[in-house]
């Protein structure tokens, strides 16, 4: 029976997309308490992190250049055994919906999967010979090959905060074909507060409602209310933010100066890059 339980577990790809800036010992706990949740199941198996920084073309007020945010998060993440940081969606001239970055990872978690490769070689290397050769020994292998295979097609799950969650009631923040791909097609992993009102989020939406069993609500006992905007902040008033942030990032951020009153003021006035394309396509 042991043996059979590998086999059984989904594996699971948790992917965390935003600002990150700069990158908190919060959103490192994101992944730590998603992991811990999945593994709690024993359907689950994460196999890996990915933090992906937006591009600069977000627009977002006080966004510093992406080549610090990305070189902050691989700071941040230098240590871990499982956590990533991949700065394509970060490289783009322009903002990418955060459905196309998981479009974009599961297709790239597809050709560079391991499994998958090898699934595909097997009939490749000469199908004809051993197929003549040895029918009875190679066929029945390649089906039990093939179907651990299908089963642990990892999924790309969307780890957020119950703010993100929250934030699909916006208008024009998100396009509601968007939510329902993410929620449908990949699924959520939401890491929320004791107490939060998300369930109630979920509950009054026929669409969330819908794909509820696909949303993963994660709750946060320990809590901790470090976010980058707080951080920003105390950076600005010459205050400390050790231990809020990992000291090889707070090193980097003293090193090159990189909050100030300046910095924040970065994109002032300027519509936020969604708000921007879908409230133009909502006219036309």
């Amino acid at each position: 029976m042991a043996m059979e339980d590998p086999d059984k577990k989904t594996e699971v790809v948790l992917l965390a997309c935003g600002s990150f800036n700069p990158i908190t010992n919060m959103h490192l706990r994101l992944f730590e308490l998603a992991k811990d949740y999945f593994d709690g199941t024993g359907k689950y198996k994460v196999i890996k992190g990915i933090i992906s920084p937006v591009s600069d073309a977000y627009k977002k007020k006080g966004l510093i250049s992406a080549d610090h945010r990305v070189t902050m998060a691989k700071l941040a993440t230098k240590n871990s055994d499982w956590v990533e940081v991949d700065d394509w969606e970060s490289s783009q001239s322009e903002w990418v919906e955060t459905v196309k970055v998981l479009r974009y990872h599961h297709q790239k978690l597809l050709s560079s999967d391991p499994t998958s490769s090898l699934q595909n070689a097997l009939p490749l290397t000469k199908p004809g010979r051993k197929r003549k050769q040895e029918p009875n020994r190679h066929d029945p292998i390649k089906k039990k090959n093939q179907s651990p295979d299908i089963k642990s097609t990892p999924q790309i799950k969307l780890l957020c905060g119950s703010d993100v969650l929250e934030s699909f009631g916006i208008p024009n923040l998100w396009k509601l074909e968007d939510i329902t791909e993410i929620v449908q097609n990949h699924g959520l992993v939401c890491i929320s507060r004791a107490g939060s009102n998300v369930q109630k989020f979920i509950y009054e939406s026929d669409l969330l409602w819908r794909h509820k069993n696909n949303i993963h609500l994660v709750e946060e006992w320990i809590t901790n209310d470090i976010s980058s905007t707080r951080i920003r902040r105390a950076l600005r008033r010459g205050q400390s933010i050790r231990y809020l942030v990992p000291d090889v990032v707070l090193a980097y951020i003293e090193k090159n100066n990189l909050y100030n009153p300046e910095s924040e003021d970065k994109n002032a006035g300027v519509v936020l890059a969604p708000l921007q394309k879908y409230a133009s396509d909502s006219k036309n």
